[in-house]
């Protein structure tokens, strides 16, 4: 219920976000407290998403060329046959995905939704200033929004669906009504433990990738400690900081598979990546030599844990049958 990491965890984010930020995990209803881990535009330097090597490595794993994005891939693949796609995206957020497909000029209607309004206005103040008037931005829980039946060719969710529970409702009871004959679900996601409750093998793995990294660069962003091992989040720490995430998350694979046809699914690991990594990356946003080696060296630790464990993140396609 409480792990070492929590502790750490709560005296990182004082430094980095502040007691403002903190005191919104004491509201007592859920959904706010959902709301304050998303309704930030800010990309702090704990995520392992802003080392521009580990997106080149989705890249390549998700497509096969790390200098081509997967929104591109899509398009190539799947999409540029139609000019007249219509697109929802639940758990939108800030929408730099939709609105990169949305200038690709095949969609005649992209919806956003998310519960975060201060990212859904930034999103449709780009938009607008790319005039993409296709675009549309819904500042709501997706369950009290009536959408028409068959409205949708796709459902698009990245790095969403794992913050939602009931998997199985919201594919019944939304997404096969609101999707077209032969409509796409398209994903990119986290797939791992619920609430992030890592089993003790990966989380000795991924104890292995950070005594890998230099101490020099385990310094934690925005505070004086240092990274020497982790515990994996606590349940309570999970649920007071917001209670959405990773609910379900192991069971979007096998829901997908049970009511659509599989059309793709790729890997590309993060088991052991996004924790090493996490409060650190900063230190190799602009790799040098010796960085770049570190890098590649965890690179090929993940390679090899995964060819023994399923991977935790990945990128699908789901037909409606």
């Amino acid at each position: 219920m409480i792990k070492k990491d929590d502790f750490i965890d709560v005296y990182v984010k004082l430094k980095q976000r502040g007691l403002k930020f903190l005191t919104t995990k004491l509201n007592p209803r859920k959904l706010e407290r959902t709301k304050s881990a998303f309704n930030d535009d800010q990309l702090f330097a704990s995520h392992w998403w802003i080392v521009p090597e580990v997106r080149r490595r989705w890249n390549k794993l998700i497509t096969g060329d790390a200098h081509i994005e997967y929104e591109d891939y899509l398009l190539t693949q799947y999409l540029n046959h139609r000019s007249d796609w219509s697109m929802v995206s639940f758990g939108s957020g800030v929408c730099s995905h939709e609105i990169s497909l949305a200038e690709s000029g095949v969609f005649s209607k992209v919806v956003c939704v998310d519960i975060a309004e201060k990212l859904l206005n930034k999103a449709e103040t780009i938009a607008k200033g790319k005039g993409l008037n296709e675009m549309q931005f819904i500042a709501q829980d997706l369950y009290k929004i009536d959408f028409e039946e068959a409205e949708f060719d796709i459902v698009f969710f990245h790095a969403s669906l794992h913050h939602f529970a009931d998997i199985e409702a919201l594919i019944t009871n939304k997404i096969l009504k609101i999707l077209k004959p032969n409509g796409l679900v398209i994903i990119n996601e986290y797939v791992g433990a619920n609430r992030m409750q890592f089993p003790k093998y990966q989380l000795k793995a991924i104890n292995e990738a950070i005594k890998l990294i230099p101490q020099e660069y385990r310094h934690r962003y925005g505070s004086n400690t240092i990274k020497t091992s982790v515990s994996g989040p606590g349940l309570i720490r999970m649920f007071l900081a917001d209670p959405s995430e990773c609910v379900e998350s192991e069971n979007i694979l096998p829901l997908l598979r049970k009511y659509f046809k599989t059309i793709e699914e790729k890997p590309y690991g993060g088991n052991l990546l996004m924790y090493a990594l996490k409060d650190i990356s900063h230190h190799f946003q602009n790799a040098n030599s010796e960085q770049m080696l570190t890098l590649n060296e965890l690179f090929e630790l993940e390679d090899a844990y995964l060819k023994k464990h399923r991977s935790d993140f990945v990128f699908g396609l789901y037909k409606k049958p």
